[in-house]
């Protein structure tokens, strides 16, 4: 499977970079007839960009925005659950909704980290005052 990054430029100005899983040629694994699909038209109140419509996964993110205009924004989109791929041109009220839906995701993220980030360091603290009691530590340890 091949992984690189890229980076996508936000309704807002902001930069994300974003790691795209597959291989070389972007084809979806067999199966799977959502891939690069259009997206539904459902009614304005229940559009969300972040939510997929072939599996309800709510990680689709963005690989490509495009402005289209002063109030239209093409932007290409991927759910990692299940693979489906759609684009569209959104209007800018949907694109600024779906900019804020992934700053929350962004936020959930850097929370989880820094939480993971502080357990694992926790961790090591412990082992080494352990190890520390123990006289395991050696000058040449260091």
């Amino acid at each position: 499977m091949e992984k690189s990054w890229t980076r996508v430029r936000m309704p807002g100005g902001r930069t994300i970079e974003v790691l795209l899983l597959g291989d070389a040629s972007g084809a979806q694994a067999a199966g799977s007839p959502a891939q690069n699909a259009s997206l539904p038209a459902p009614s304005r109140d229940e559009r969300v960009l972040h939510r997929c419509p072939a599996c309800e996964s709510e990680l689709v993110y963005p690989t490509a925005w495009q402005e289209r205009g002063k109030e239209h924004w093409r932007i290409e989109l991927r759910c990692p659950a299940c693979e489906w791929r759609g684009k569209g041109v959104f209007d800018q009220a949907l694109a600024d909704s779906f900019d804020e839906e992934l700053d929350r995701g962004t936020e959930a993220l850097v929370h989880d980290l820094d939480r993971l980030t502080r357990a694992n360091m926790a961790e090591e603290v412990d082992r080494f005052a352990e190890a520390l009691e123990a006289d395991a530590i050696l000058p040449m340890d260091f």
